[in-house]
């Protein structure tokens, strides 16, 4: 996902949380994108990715959004929320999901790497909690989604909170990519997180992708299936920004809306 643009629909507000760093509470940045009308809505809760090779802290602070995928949903009369996880965006917090022990950049190393993980679900946490008491949101129309690390961050959540969520989709997931050797073992242990979730999910993976090659990909969810996932997965002509890219997937994803109504 690149920066939320600036001249869009896309509104940003700071929620309070539970979190905690060094004693102080730490808050969350939340993009939203409502449709018209008085709501509430059915919600989507879409999950952003990590920061290439996590080596510039610069880009930490990049408030992270995708607008067409945004103006997708919402003009099906679906809201779409973008939480920005702790030291991401205007997020308070240490941006700490997995990096090596100088912080130099994101590690490949399972016993540091796949803590990042659960790292990036207690944010999650805190985020269902406010998301889960809001006014605007039809609670028993709420779908968890995401892009690269926060495709596979939605599958894995929604398999191990399965009673909050209608469906998952999960676009282009992985935690690691393929220039860490240690990838299919991290990616396979965190997408078989979400094999507990009852309900139909949606693998889009772009076959031209630079960072998870498509049969990788297959062999995630065939593992995911395995293992009792349910789901459906589509190998569509495009590469890591896919989801830029609505007229790839726009007829598979009104399907899936369709389904699960």
């Amino acid at each position: 996902l690149i920066s939320m643009p600036s001249q869009s629909n896309l509104t940003s507000e700071i929620i309070p949380t539970r979190l905690e760093e060094g004693g102080r509470p730490v808050a969350l940045e939340l993009v939203a994108r409502r449709p018209s009308g008085p709501g509430p809505f059915p919600t989507l809760v879409f999950n952003h990715g990590s920061t290439g090779s996590g080596t510039n802290p610069a880009v930490f602070r990049r408030t992270m959004a995708c607008a067409p995928l945004a103006d997708f949903f919402a003009e099906r009369g679906w809201q779409v929320i973008f939480p920005q996880r702790r030291g991401r965006g205007k997020s308070g917090g240490l941006y700490d999901e997995g990096f090596k022990l100088d912080r130099s950049g994101y590690s490949c190393d399972p016993q540091l790497s796949l803590p990042g993980v659960d790292r990036a679900m207690e944010d999650l946490d805190a985020v269902m909690e406010h998301i889960c008491a809001r006014p605007d949101v039809q609670q028993e129309h709420l779908v968890i989604g995401g892009a690269s690390r926060g495709g596979i961050l939605a599958i894995a959540y929604a398999g191990e909170r399965p009673s909050i969520f209608k469906a998952a989709i999960n676009f282009n997931g992985g935690w690691l990519g393929r220039a860490c050797p240690t990838h299919p073992e991290v990616n396979r242990k965190t997408f078989l997180r979400g094999s507990a979730f009852p309900r139909e999910t949606l693998w889009l993976h772009g076959s031209h992708d630079q960072y998870y090659r498509i049969a990788h990909c297959r062999e995630n969810f065939d593992a995911f299936r395995a293992a009792g996932g349910r789901g459906a997965f589509h190998a569509l002509r495009g590469g890591h920004a896919l989801i830029y890219r609505p007229q790839l997937w726009a007829a598979t994803m009104a399907d899936y809306l369709d389904a699960i109504a």
